[in-house]
């Protein structure tokens, strides 16, 4: 009865605690955590202003895009897209701050020196006037003509283009205000042309630290880092350790992918009854398509470009000649001249047309079959009026091409495009126009020149690959089960000295970012899935996993080491970075306590009482070179006393210093002051930019929330 007579005292809580309680049974958590968390739908904040999902998914689009078409990995690219869009609100805040309006009027007046105009000749006439209302009236009249692609297509294209504008106009505004004063360039002058003749001793630090021995504690390392708190600033990162267990194809995987080859190449396919090979068949495309392991190129490919050990051959073989079975890495292959022809150059331009499922398609909402109607429909109309090319760039869901009117400059068949790209490139003429389907989606091709090139050579290629068979990848798997076992409870260096014991291959990335896509020294299919891993909220220091990379029987087993917060970089992360550093300076107290101690009062006695001796130097401000090494402090020092004076002990680069100045003199450079003056503006405006950049940065209250919403639903 004293519990319920409480109870109902505190009713109050009570009715509190069945609220929550029901607020927790009627909401799921992801919603729970939309509720009492952060909106999943804004990754972060710049100086208060939103940086929103759909930002950052249109940043990153655009940089997979440019990266597919320049041949380079489209994966790894969050946090460069992240970067851009922190520095386009930067530049937007200080835009707005010095009073400055984009308005549509000045948009107008400026889009023809953007990028995306200036570098497409159809923009401007034969005189080369930039036709404006013609652009002006073409892009504004998208939101009526109901094509919504093509319109969301350009609102893209129009805030890059307006971010370009408003860096152009800050920069502009910014950098008339910064001038170099006679004043400065005389004084420039003075310090290029001024020398102090001087004698020095010098303590080495290195040669001090032989016979006098530091050990850098982690305490020393941090004291460093916090009198630079810029320079060491550090994102959130992880310390993971990961032990790699390829699925190495084994000598009896080898011998099995050569038999296989061989039976394919000189006695025949089980399909033909042992009829049609390599060797004799007559359709050799459909060959290759159905028994090799890489699919069939139709690409010309040079001399340079043939795998060495058949291209001296191939060169003046007959067409039909056969060569190999021979290795390349991992595969076996019989190679087979097809055709011989000079390669032409081709000046070409396009417009990609994708759908929903296709890499390009992000954010596209078309199917693959309106994808080909829209592109068979553009298609049609080029075809019998090619001046129209530029009126559906602007659909084209390649944008960086776009930005260049859809050109893709002068390509070579060695050109890293698609095969059915080059195809369509090698076997049509100038002038010609076509729709052709890659993996991209829809392609409207337009060949606008044509030039001879080098001698080329059109190949099949009958592969088989060595591959690890089911027995080899479980003797891996045991491997790496049994070893997960062993290091199950046991401490990172028990998980690290075992891997190397074993002679696994072993990495420890320390400080591994959440967005950085793939981990430096794996590589593997599975980073991606390793880091989300690493940086679930629920991980714990001791933690391992097992991974397995599909499609090469690789196994992996992470063991998660500690997290770096954002802030101060953790000491030891980058003790093999700042430790000599920090040796020195501790040697330097050291090497001038003693000097201080001994109240010397001259060079000769510093020099004794450190086993060295002393020596002579010119010295200038601007290039202070002391014997071997550049000693800024050691040349400021000796333009700081009087001649005959003896300086204090100077902490060097490389060394601790005291300085006796004995005369200066003057050496007549040329060069008078206006010249200076223009040198050190024209250094002043390369570095603006950069510096100016780095700044705004540094004083920014950048908020990142990505870690902490990135995989939670999106409202």
């Amino acid at each position: 009865m004293a519990v319920l007579g409480e109870i109902r005292k505190r009713s109050w809580l009570m009715v509190g605690v069945i609220a929550v309680a029901l607020l927790a049974f009627l909401v799921n958590p992801d919603t729970f955590d939309q509720v009492f968390g952060k909106n999943p739908n804004i990754l972060g904040k710049v100086n208060g202003e939103e940086i929103t999902r759909d930002e950052f998914s249109d940043q990153l689009f655009i940089l997979q895009q440019q990266a597919q078409q320049q041949g380079a990995p489209a994966v790894g690219l969050e946090e460069q897209a992240w970067q851009m869009l922190v520095q386009s609100k930067l530049i937007k805040q200080q835009f707005e701050k010095l009073g400055l309006n984009l308005n549509d009027d000045f948009f107008w007046s400026q889009v023809q020196y953007d990028p995306l105009f200036s570098q497409n000749p159809s923009y401007f006439d034969e005189k080369g006037n930039f036709k404006l209302q013609e652009v002006k009236k073409y892009y504004e009249g998208l939101e009526e003509s109901g094509n919504i692609q093509e319109y969301n297509q350009w609102l893209k294209f129009k805030k890059s283009i307006e971010y370009r504008m408003m860096a152009r106009q800050l920069f502009a505004n910014i950098s008339n205000g910064i001038t170099v004063s006679k004043k400065e360039a005389e004084e420039m002058i003075r310090q290029r042309d001024l020398t102090a003749q001087i004698d020095y001793v010098k303590v080495d630090y290195a040669s001090f630290l032989q016979k006098n021995p530091i050990k850098v504690t982690t305490a020393d390392l941090a004291d460093f880092i916090k009198k630079r708190p810029l320079t060491y600033k550090a994102e959130a990162s992880r310390n993971v350790g990961l032990v790699y267990f390829p699925a190495t194809p084994s000598l009896k995987d080898d011998q099995k992918a050569k038999a296989e080859i061989d039976k394919l190449f000189a006695q025949g396919t089980d399909a033909s009854g042992g009829t049609e090979n390599f060797k004799n068949t007559t359709n050799d495309s459909m060959f290759v398509m159905l028994n090799s392991d890489l699919p069939f190129n139709p690409t010309y490919f040079t001399k340079e470009q043939l795998p060495a050990t058949i291209a001296d051959d191939v060169v003046n073989a007959p067409i039909g000649q056969v060569f190999g079975p021979y290795k390349e890495q991992n595969f076996y292959v019989v190679s087979k001249l097809l055709d011989k022809k000079t390669s032409d150059s081709t000046l070409s331009r396009h417009i990609l047309i994708a759908h929903k499922d296709s890499p390009a398609g992000q954010g596209v909402t078309r199917t693959k079959e309106e994808a080909k109607k829209l592109a068979d429909s553009i298609g049609t109309i080029l075809k019998s009026s090619i001046d129209r090319f530029p009126e559906f760039v602007a659909v084209s869901n390649d944008p960086s091409s776009a930005a260049q009117g859809g050109s893709l400059g002068w390509t070579t068949p060695e050109t890293p495009f698609v095969p059915e790209f080059l195809a369509f490139l090698n076997a049509n003429p100038k002038g010609a126009t076509g729709v052709v389907e890659t993996q991209f989606g829809y392609h409207i091709i337009n060949i606008q020149d044509k030039k001879a090139g080098a001698m080329g050579y059109k190949i099949a290629n009958l592969v088989k690959a060595v591959k690890p068979s089911d027995e080899t990848e479980n003797a891996v798997d045991k491997n790496a089960r049994r070893f997960i076992q062993q290091v199950q409870g046991k401490s990172f260096n028990d998980f690290s000295n075992l891997a190397k014991k074993s002679n696994y291959q072993f990495v420890n990335p320390k400080t591994l970012k959440r967005f950085e896509g793939q981990i430096q020294g794996l590589g593997t299919d599975k980073d991606e899935e390793i880091i989300a891993w690493a940086f679930d909220k629920k991980r714990k220091k001791g933690e391992t996993e097992y991974f397995v990379v599909e499609g090469t029987g690789d196994r992996i087993v992470a063991f998660y080491n500690g997290k770096q917060d954002a802030g101060l970089v953790d000491p030891e992360s980058v003790r093999e970075q700042i430790e000599p550093v920090v040796k020195n300076q501790l040697a330097a107290k050291k090497i001038v306590e003693r000097i201080n101690g001994a109240k010397a009062t001259s060079l000769e006695q510093i020099a004794k009482l450190f086993g060295t001796s002393k020596a002579s130097a010119d010295v200038n401000l601007l290039t202070p070179a002391v014997g071997m090494a550049m000693e800024p402090k050691v040349a400021g020092a000796a333009f700081g006393i009087g001649k005959g004076k003896l300086s204090k002990p100077v902490e060097g680069m490389t060394g601790v210093y005291v300085v006796l100045k004995k005369s200066e003199k003057v050496n007549k450079q040329p060069g008078d002051a206006k010249q200076v003056a223009e040198a050190i503006a024209g250094q002043n405006a390369q570095m603006f930019g950069q510096l100016l950049m780095k700044s705004l940065q540094d004083n920014a209250d950048i908020e990142d929330y990505r870690i902490e919403v990135w995989n939670k639903p999106v409202q």
